[in-house]
């Protein structure tokens, strides 16, 4: 655990901490009376009822667009249905910045809807409830669906032989028993929304902003640290209530169910309801996850000649000190050093909370190594500058600083890959292998690599992915001479011109193409024990 808490406390808690402090000190004391001050301000308050209820219309809507595809993938078998799972997939490994500029080229001036019925949606509450879907899909599939492929069907026809309908079957014995599942699925959309930046940023324009973006908006435009830590606050407090009650509702999912192989549950179609609803979830995925890629991919080819591609290799001096290809080279270099970090800070951690010996303590860290997926990046990021600036960690102009904060949001991908199937290792073969006399370093290396080292390699692929496409907190820390991907095309699209705009299209096709070679790897290495997250 030395190592992991180290990483954490040095590298999240201290530049939260810092970032805090700064705004809410002055003359020696504590400034507790803005924290009132701010939440009772008009467009902050604003800010918290729109952050509150696009999270809470984001998340009904993901649960009643995906729960039918979560049964299908659960249910039924089908030919292609392995590669529909990776299609599906994609959008929860790209970068928001992708998603954004995928709806964007779809809803926004001159998309697809503008160029066939002159109808734009950019800017809009729907775009924004839109691209929440399309990036949160897979969590309520693979979630939901990876529990309903394990539920035993011969309970559900059971209660039909004795006379229930097919619907009262349903509510009375499957939807009890995926309620947890449900719950988890819901719990971590809503996370994930109501801490949405770049989707909000890149759609929703300045008419609507939630509390990452505002927080944003504070630290790098308006300069009011002040707000920007209550704000930070108030944040921090949400998402520990949400990764506490989710956390429950995984103990419950883990320990109340009878599970059976789910090789053996899924069938083929049969009758016209379900050809129907395999049809309706084929068409959904098709409007919903495919046709935005697509449009993406089509407005970045709109010049002739790859005229957009051709531009990347090109320094305009005004965008960007290197030329915006240059991005995608650094972009794979820090991903692959935060992937380093985060395999070995995850594993260590992962290590550490499979032992049967964990205390209380170790179990609670368990909990707090998922806050830097729901605590502000925008604060983590701006908080390396502050709190990461005198010696012995003068980080401010190593590279290091970016993969450094791209590894706090691949860690937990890492210990929740990692966790489940180190806790599924049977002791008593390392104790065999003690006692025949092997080091602790050899009967890891012979004993528990070979067994996880599938899981290892599918958490580096995640971590990767992740990686690469992480932006809240590299918009503050990336240097002008190196941007990532996500910065660069943030950056593309904040400049008029259509260049400018076709260059960001062809750098999101890059990150898209990039992010679903590494997802379809993961596939390959997928097993039922792994794929799930």
């Amino acid at each position: 655990m030395a190592l992991p808490v180290a990483f954490f406390a040095l590298f999240f808690a201290w530049p939260v901490a810092a970032i805090v402090a700064r705004g809410l000190k002055a003359d020696g004391g504590w400034r507790l009376g803005r924290i009132a001050d701010v939440v009772t301000q008009p467009d902050i308050r604003h800010v918290l009822w729109f952050t509150t209820w696009q999270a809470l219309a984001s998340t009904a809507l993901t649960l009643l667009l995906a729960l039918p595809a979560a049964y299908v993938f659960a249910r039924l078998r089908f030919p292609g249905k392995q590669l529909l799972r990776a299609v599906v997939t994609v959008p929860f490994v790209l970068p928001t910045v992708v998603a954004g500029s995928a709806f964007l080229a779809l809803l926004g001036h001159n998309g697809l809807l503008d160029q066939l019925w002159g109808v734009r949606l950019d800017t809009t509450v729907w775009a924004i409830l839109l691209a929440h879907v399309f990036f949160n899909y897979a969590v309520v599939v693979r979630t939901v669906g990876g529990l309903w492929a394990q539920l035993d069907p011969r309970q559900e026809e059971a209660a039909r032989l004795l006379g229930a309908s097919p619907a009262k079957a349903w509510r009375q014995v499957t939807l009890p028993a995926l309620a947890p599942a449900v719950a988890a699925a819901a719990l971590m959309v809503f996370l994930f929304t109501f801490t949405s930046f770049g989707v909000v940023q890149i759609l929703g324009g300045p008419t609507f902003s939630t509390l990452e973006v505002e927080i944003y908006r504070q630290t790098s435009e308006v300069f009011d640290l002040s707000t920007a830590a209550v704000l930070t606050l108030v944040q921090f407090v949400a998402v520990g209530a949400i990764l506490a009650v989710h956390a429950r509702t995984v103990r419950r999912r883990e320990t109340a169910l009878r599970l059976v192989d789910p090789k053996v549950t899924a069938r083929p179609p049969r009758g016209g309801g379900q050809w129907a609803l395999l049809a309706g979830v084929l068409l959904t995925i098709a409007l919903l996850l495919v046709l935005p890629l697509a449009v993406l991919v089509r407005r970045s080819l709109d010049a002739p000649g790859l005229g957009y591609y051709r531009a990347l290799t090109d320094s305009d001096g005004g965008t960007f000190l290197v030329a915006p290809v240059h991005a995608v080279w650094t972009s794979l270099e820090y991903a692959v050093a935060a992937t380093a970090i985060a395999v070995l800070v995850g594993g260590l951690a992962a290590a550490a909370l499979a032992g049967r010996d964990a205390g209380r303590l170790v179990r609670g860290f368990d909990a707090l190594l998922m806050l830097p997926l729901g605590v502000s990046a925008v604060t983590v990021g701006f908080g390396f500058l502050i709190a990461l600036d005198r010696p012995p960690l003068d980080l401010r102009q190593s590279w290091i600083l970016v993969p450094l904060a791209q590894a706090l949001v691949g860690a937990p991908f890492v210990v929740r890959t990692m966790l489940p199937v180190l806790r599924a290792v049977d002791g008593r073969l390392r104790e065999a292998a003690a006692v025949l006399g092997a080091s602790p370093w050899r009967v890891w290396r012979e004993v528990d690599l070979p067994l996880v080292r599938r899981a290892l390699l599918v958490s580096a692929g995640f971590a990767f992915a992740v990686s690469l496409g992480e932006f809240g907190a590299t918009v503050f820390i990336a240097r002008p001479d190196n941007p990532t991907l996500p910065v660069a095309v943030a950056r593309l699209l904040s400049r008029p011109g259509d260049l400018n705009y076709g260059q960001a299209m062809a750098l999101s096709t890059i990150l898209m193409v990039v992010c679903a070679a590494a997802l379809l790897i993961l596939e390959r290495l997928r097993t039922d024990r792994t794929g799930e997250f």
